[in-house]
């Protein structure tokens, strides 16, 4: 990889460092690669590097060489960090319960010019960006570059909101690493929401840079700052967009999540439980990238779309980007991910209670037999309302999916003509249970929360089969036709198919984003692609 150029002022946090541990890393071969140094009061010094930590010294700290650093640098914050003025080196203090320093945490702050080129194209679009990434993945790195390249390359006017001096070092004088760009210091951390105002009241800049935004306020005032049509580009805790939206603090920052309660006509068509979620609001930031590496990013770009598909069990496919062994870019399309059974099938939105709307990751299934007991029966054509008590519903609502069959499920145990329900809770026979069984609702009973014992109920009690071969022959011509009108930006013609199987097309097309229509005559009428601005039609 081609190296780029990199200032740490390494020397400068040497000097504050006890005599014993500046002479041994000074000493280091690879004192350059140096992440920290830990300083724990009766134990052994430490020095990190990105692969692990090595001792530098068989005798423990003691108290007068942690007061030998405190006394060399700057105060501490109400954060517990100071600073080395002038530099970007961050120096975390741990305090016993009188408030004595104990433990000291050095972390080599480095200005690495160059790490922006990646996408400079995106920062210099004008839309407010929002960075995510693991600690140390370089996402404060790149903020800092991306304030210099705004005021020294573009000439905009910039404002570093800087809490805890992250971003541009400690002292008055703000490090070069930010280029013209101005700094606003933030007293405390739970200040940092009304910096993050009076930067856009008093300063009047076209960009404000922030780092970590973690709290409701903080969320608030970028919404503010956004609506005034300064750009933002800022982190946030968390490592995709997925973490985000599961976060209820900060997912207002790509729009929110609100819980949509459907009409029982409208649950029944969609095959899902009567809440449904949805974006609430605009999302603050028009572009979110991950930096899953230090030179590998995913781009989302139209956070809005990618959230409303998201929702709607689409996969995202984030545009990727690697920095190569030469110095240069390669950007790519992400791979189509296996489109989830909810797309496939024509149904819309993810379900969840409308008291605790939040997204769930599934655990790994397993294979189990269904339970020996004769099923109930249904009467065909009727429509029948599942109650699961003690059962995973979004594996129920899977199965659902899979076997379109007519049922749904229902919150209220009043409202179900039919209970599944755990085996271990047939045993026990729980109040409820044993009231619904007076009242003749007729159960059904599986030994476990997987997929294969939902399938099996459903099979059971509707004797349905696996879905049909040219079912799953029209999704897969669909899926391919869709990525080639997402490539390369043309209408994509697919092959004739009876009213079934073009109405599914027409549904997967849509979760999709794009539009779609039938032309020709029976037997011959098939569904066109097209990338968008045409209106669907069966």
């Amino acid at each position: 990889m081609v190296g780029r150029p990199t200032t740490d002022d390494l020397k400068l946090l040497l000097e504050v460092m006890p005599p014993a541990v500046r002479a041994t890393v000074e000493a280091h071969p690879r004192r350059g690669e140096l992440v920290e140094l830990v300083l724990d009061l009766g134990r052994l010094p430490e020095a990190r590097f990105p692969d692990g930590g090595e001792l530098l010294s068989q005798e423990a700290v003691t108290r007068e060489e942690i007061a030998y650093v405190v006394e060399r640098i700057g105060r501490f914050g109400k954060d517990n960090r100071a600073g080395i003025e002038r530099t970007l080196h961050r120096i975390s203090a741990i305090r016993n319960r009188v408030g004595d320093v104990i433990g000291l945490t050095c972390r080599v702050g480095r200005a690495v010019f160059g790490t922006v080129d990646i996408l400079r194209d995106v920062i210099e679009s004008g839309e407010s960006i929002l960075l995510l990434g693991r600690p140390g993945v370089g996402k404060t790195t790149i903020l800092r570059e991306a304030a210099r390249v705004l005021a020294d390359d573009l000439d905009k006017r910039v404002v570093v909101v800087d809490t805890s001096n992250e971003i541009a070092g400690d002292g008055d004088v703000p490090h070069p690493g930010i280029g013209r760009a101005r700094r606003m210091q933030v007293p405390s951390p739970d200040e940092q929401h009304a910096v993050m105002i009076e930067a856009v009241e008093n300063h009047m800049p076209q960009v404000i840079v922030i780092d970590e935004i973690g709290t409701t306020a903080e969320a608030l005032a970028a919404r503010t700052i956004a609506e005034r049509g300064v750009q933002l580009i800022a982190t946030a805790h968390g490592n995709t967009l997925e973490n985000l939206l599961q976060n209820p603090t900060l997912s207002d920052l790509v729009g929110g999540i609100q819980a949509v309660t459907l009409s029982d006509e409208e649950a029944r068509r969609r095959g899902t439980q009567k809440t449904v979620l949805e974006r609430k609001a605009p999302p603050t930031f028009g572009v979110l990238i991950e930096i899953q590496e230090k030179d590998r990013l995913a781009v989302h770009h139209d956070v809005a779309e990618v959230v409303d598909r998201f929702l709607r069990d689409v996969p995202p496919r984030p545009e990727l980007r690697t920095r190569t062994e030469g110095g240069g870019v390669e950007i790519r399309r992400a791979e189509r991910p296996e489109l989830p059974e909810r797309a496939k099938r024509g149904e819309r939105g993810r379900t969840g209670r409308a008291s605790t709307p939040r997204l769930v990751a599934e655990e790994p299934e397993e294979e189990a037999e269904a339970a020996p007991i004769p099923p109930p029966k249904v009467v065909r054509g009727k429509t029948v309302r599942i109650f699961p008590y003690a059962v995973s519903k979004a594996k129920l609502e899977r199965a659902l999916r899979k076997f379109r069959v007519s049922a749904y499920i229902v919150d209220d145990l009043e409202d179900a003509d039919m209970v599944v329900t755990l085996k271990a809770q047939e045993r026990r026979q729980p109040r409820r249970l044993r009231d619904a069984h007076a009242r003749g609702i007729p159960f059904y009973v599986v030994r476990s929360n997987t997929i294969t014992q939902m399938e099996s109920f459903l099979r059971s009690i509707f004797g349905v089969d696996e879905a049909l071969a040219g079912d799953e022959e029209a999704v897969r011509e669909v899926e391919d036709g869709i990525d080639e009108a997402l490539d390369q930006g043309h209408p994509v013609e697919l092959s004739p198919q009876n009213n079934h199987l073009r109405r599914l097309q027409h549904q997967i097309i849509e979760r999709y984003g794009l539009t779609s229509e039938s032309k020709g005559e029976e037997p011959y009428r098939r569904v066109v692609i097209y990338p968008g601005g045409e209106a669907a039609s069966g």
